[in-house]
């Protein structure tokens, strides 16, 4: 299981990086769950660290694949390796399907090696969104890389208040099936990770974790933070290790 640190700024960069996290994840939180950062902010990071994986969201996306698509392009000529969009607007699994394609086409079309996120909401009920369980399915059809879980309300709540163990056990084991990779995400925190390692899931997602008084939009990311999230994530992962070479 890789760790991905949310980030808003440069400045972030580098404590996350020294914090060790697998994957650097840039958004702005004052637009969203998955909101957009401003491309010269992406053009910035891309060039402070050329060898880093970078994730960068698009925002928490209205029905307007036209608009996805342009924004998944500019992200992707800004030094991407992943992009991300939130299927906020898309009611249905076909506008969703049709949406994510079009993000897919405009970002393959450029360079085939960016991955491609879909992302969807385990508290979709509250606005009439795509059922959750149905995204490994849009991401599928769509020819996306990542199928990925997150919030819309980030008001006290977690990911675990919308969907139960089974649910999300559920969701990772149809991505895994399907040939994708799966990521959970949420206002996730640290006695979390145990939980989400033993789900299977490929990536899972922070930021208020790994902010100063774990507030994700007026708290910054900070060293201590984020080496306290990858200790824990690795620990289970060589524990994991362990066993597995212990039964062999």
């Amino acid at each position: 299981m890789r760790v991905l640190i949310s980030i808003r700024s440069l400045e972030e960069v580098l404590p996350a990086i020294r914090g060790g996290a697998d994957i650097i994840d840039l958004k702005n939180p004052n637009e969203g769950s998955l909101g957009a950062a401003f491309p010269w902010i992406i053009s910035e990071i891309r060039n402070y660290n050329k060898n880093m994986k970078l994730s960068v969201a698009i925002g928490d996306m209205p029905n307007l694949p036209g608009t996805a698509s342009l924004s998944a392009l500019g992200a992707a000529s800004c030094g991407a390796d992943i992009i991300k969009v939130g299927l906020l607007g898309p009611q249905s699994v076909e506008d969703g399907i049709f949406l994510l394609k079009k993000v897919v086409k405009a970002v393959k079309d450029y360079d085939p090696n960016i991955l491609v996120v879909g992302a969807g909401y385990a508290d979709s009920s509250s606005f009439n969104g795509i059922d959750p369980m149905k995204i490994p399915i849009v991401c599928r059809t769509a020819g996306a890389d990542f199928a990925m879980l997150d919030t819309l309300s980030k008001e006290g709540t977690t990911l675990f208040n919308f969907l139960n163990l089974t649910e999300l056990k559920l969701f990772v084991n149809q991505g895994h099936k399907l040939g994708l990779l799966c990521a959970l995400a949420g206002s996730l925190k640290l006695e979390h990770i145990k939980t989400i390692h033993q789900l299977g899931t490929d990536v899972i997602g922070f930021r208020g974790a790994a902010c100063s008084g774990n507030d994700r939009k007026s708290g910054v990311v900070t060293f201590e933070r984020v080496k306290k999230i990858m200790n824990t994530a690795k620990k289970l992962t060589d524990e994991n290790s362990h066993l597995i070479m212990k039964t062999m």
